[in-house]
């Protein structure tokens, strides 16, 4: 089988926060393939959501290299960050982050407007939206619904498909499934990863619920990724 390249390769990278006592993250190598499903498994505290930041470019590592997509972070100006992440990462945050009064098709569609790359591959917009609502389990009517009057389960699936609207390669979740119970869970799951499978996007979950271990491709620990975290966040 020919080789592909990781979507995302952390090396050596170093993170310490200015002004924190006793606080280093320090990860000597983590890739993440092409269509593959990660979970990353750690309590509060344990350095995920710096680790996201750092993948993000919200933040830069003191020393060591970020590369998604092949593009190291470091290299871009903090402008050339903002556009390089819209156009290459999907996100999908724990509080979903919709705008209640807008509607849902306004909602998915919303990264199109900071995202040339992945505007120019959804072609027509409302018909995208549609189908990635379909394609989650929600009804075409849903599409012209206010956001903030939709149930928790049928808000996170909105937010998936605005993290999946134009096929960004990398799909990052920070702790999605933390309202729903657990039938809700693995349903929401296996929607995300048929999307993501379809399209060989790759996704990376964080989270601390080792139940939903079963249903990635690969379970990292924080403890196994960072050769020392402490005081993380």
């Amino acid at each position: 089988m020919p080789q592909t390249s990781p979507i995302l390769t952390l090396k050596d990278v170093q993170y310490r926060w200015s002004g924190r006592a006793a606080f280093d993250l320090r990860i000597r190598a983590l890739n993440l393939q092409p269509a593959e499903t990660v979970l990353v498994l750690g309590e509060s505290g344990s350095g995920k959501s710096t680790l996201l930041s750092l993948i993000c470019g919200t933040i830069l590592a003191q020393s060591g290299q970020v590369i998604c997509a092949g593009q190291d972070i470091a290299a871009l100006s903090a402008s050339q960050r903002d556009k390089f992440r819209a156009d290459h990462i999907g996100l999908i945050f724990q509080q979903f982050n919709l705008l209640p009064f807008a509607s849902v098709q306004d909602n998915i569609a919303l990264p199109l407007q900071f995202a040339k790359q992945r505007r120019e591959r959804v072609g027509d917009m409302t018909a995208e939206a549609k189908r990635l609502c379909q394609d989650l389990g929600l009804p075409d009517e849903v599409l012209t619904a206010r956001a903030g009057t939709l149930s928790v389960g049928q808000q996170q699936r909105v937010a998936a498909a605005r993290a999946l609207i134009g096929t960004p390669p990398l799909i990052i979740a920070d702790e999605p499934t933390s309202a729903l119970d657990a039938a809700s869970q693995s349903t929401f799951l296996d929607l995300l990863f048929a999307q993501s499978q379809a399209h060989e996007t790759t996704v990376m979950m964080v989270s601390h619920d080792a139940r939903l271990s079963n249903q990635f491709d690969r379970v990292l620990h924080m403890s196994d990724i960072c050769e020392t975290a402490r005081g993380a966040l």
